[in-house]
């Protein structure tokens, strides 16, 4: 499909939702413009139970749709947002949940970025609770933590303006609640980017070449936790 696009002019965007989710791009905003210092570590998951989900004729259950790809990709195409193309993965999974079908139903990968900040993200599709893309960015002077189903992002900051008086309190405890539009699957304002760059002739802003990269990342995970290697992501597309 990248191919295609490339030959042919036309336009190719990839729906990973969760570019368009409020929480996410808020997140997104305090991280640029430096309100947790410079970026370490950022985890994100894909926790949604599949138990009663396999979808229509099963299309879920199937060898290779396996979790990470599937739903699981959202989690990684977020770190992606965050911090870049890590260059290198390493991985565990098991299937201890969802024991009928042929795929791993839980996975933990780290991922190593290229200029040293380290990624994790966790799928699970039998875990018991409700679903959440709960993530989490630290900065060398704060930390933000956010999901796709909370109306609020909570910051915290290492300090705060001379002006602020919290005499006798550890200013790293104090939680800052940002409200955000809550809005899991925004397919209005993914939809309506799609329209705006064809109608204006501008790019869209998430590319073939966006998708491919994070579906290399999910194909780099699945690699390293069926041969227990670290495996490098190959973005020769």
């Amino acid at each position: 499909m990248v191919h295609v696009a490339k030959e042919t002019g036309k336009q190719l965007m990839v729906g990973q939702i969760g570019r368009y989710t409020p929480g996410f791009l808020a997140a997104k905003a305090l991280l640029d413009k430096g309100a947790i210092g410079e970026l370490f570590l950022v985890e994100s998951e894909y926790a949604h139970d599949y138990s009663f989900l396999s979808g229509a004729g099963g299309w879920r259950v199937t060898p290779e749709r396996e979790p990470v790809i599937g739903g699981g990709c959202h989690a990684v195409d977020l770190v992606r947002m965050m911090a870049g193309n890590p260059i290198e993965v390493f991985a565990y999974a098991n299937n201890k949940s969802l024991v009928d079908w042929p795929i791993h139903d839980c996975s933990v990968a780290v991922l190593k970025f290229e200029n040293g900040v380290i990624g994790k993200v966790m799928t699970s599709t039998g875990c018991k609770r409700q679903y959440t893309m709960r993530s989490t960015l630290y900065g060398t002077k704060g930390t933000i933590i956010f999901d796709n189903t909370s109306p609020t992002i909570s910051l915290f900051k290492e300090e705060f303006s001379k002006d602020d008086a919290f005499d006798g309190v550890d200013q790293q405890v104090i939680e800052i609640k940002v409200p955000v539009v809550l809005n899991n699957h925004n397919f209005g304002g993914e939809v309506g980017e799609f329209c705006k760059a064809i109608l204006e002739g501008k790019d869209v802003p998430t590319s073939g070449i966006e998708g491919a990269s994070t579906v290399a990342v999910c194909l780099a995970i699945v690699e390293s936790f069926k041969t227990g290697e670290k495996v490098s992501v190959d973005y020769n597309f």
